[in-house]
Order: structure tokens, then C-alpha cells, then sequence
């Protein structure tokens, strides 16, 4: 019973950060939040500058990952995130760059 509760409340979110979010660190930023937080997933820039991120773990620490990006010292250069939610893989065990 406590597993299956476990697995029903892990969520996956992917997400596009649209601002100024390339050339400032973000993806370091990013990263250091995630793993601060305890959440698995990657950040990795794409070529019309913006920013996407795959993250997992419990909704709690993904709904907190995403207010850190906002309220945090580079939140101010975020325009927009888009926030889609995919099934849960379980396939992380830290948050990584990916180039």
C-alpha cells in the first residue's frame, strides 16, 4: 500500500523556460536547484534560446523547483515557462546539464 502511494504521487514535468536564458548560467542555475532540491531530471539549451527541462520526483519538490527558477537570482531573465506533464519514468537519480 505505502509503495503504491509513493509511486502515485512522483510526477514528471517538461518544461520550456523562454527569456533571457542562454549566455547568463541558467543551466548551472538550474541544476544547482534541482539537486538541492532532490529532484532528477536534465536542462539543456535549445537553439531558439530558450531553455527545456525534463524533471522528476514528488509534485511537491517540482512545484518547488519551479518557484526557485522564479523567485531565484536568475528568475528575473524568465519571460515564460510552459509546463507540460508526461507519465512518470522513475529514471533519474540526479539533475544534470545535457549538451
Amino acid at each position: 500500500m505505502w509503495r503504491a502511494f509513493f509511486i502515485f504521487s512522483m510526477k514528471r514535468y517538461h518544461l520550456y523556460i523562454k527569456g533571457i536564458v542562454q549566455g547568463v548560467g541558467f543551466r548551472w542555475y538550474a541544476r544547482r536547484i534541482g539537486n538541492i532540491i532532490g529532484i532528477g531530471g536534465w536542462v539543456k539549451n535549445l537553439p531558439d534560446g530558450s531553455v527545456e527541462i525534463v524533471i522528476e520526483g514528488e509534485e511537491k519538490k517540482l512545484d518547488q523547483f519551479i518557484e526557485e527558477l522564479k523567485n531565484g537570482y536568475l528568475g528575473k531573465n524568465i519571460r515564460e515557462i510552459e509546463k507540460f506533464e508526461e507519465e512518470y519514468k522513475g529514471e533519474f537519480k540526479m539533475f544534470e546539464i545535457r549538451f
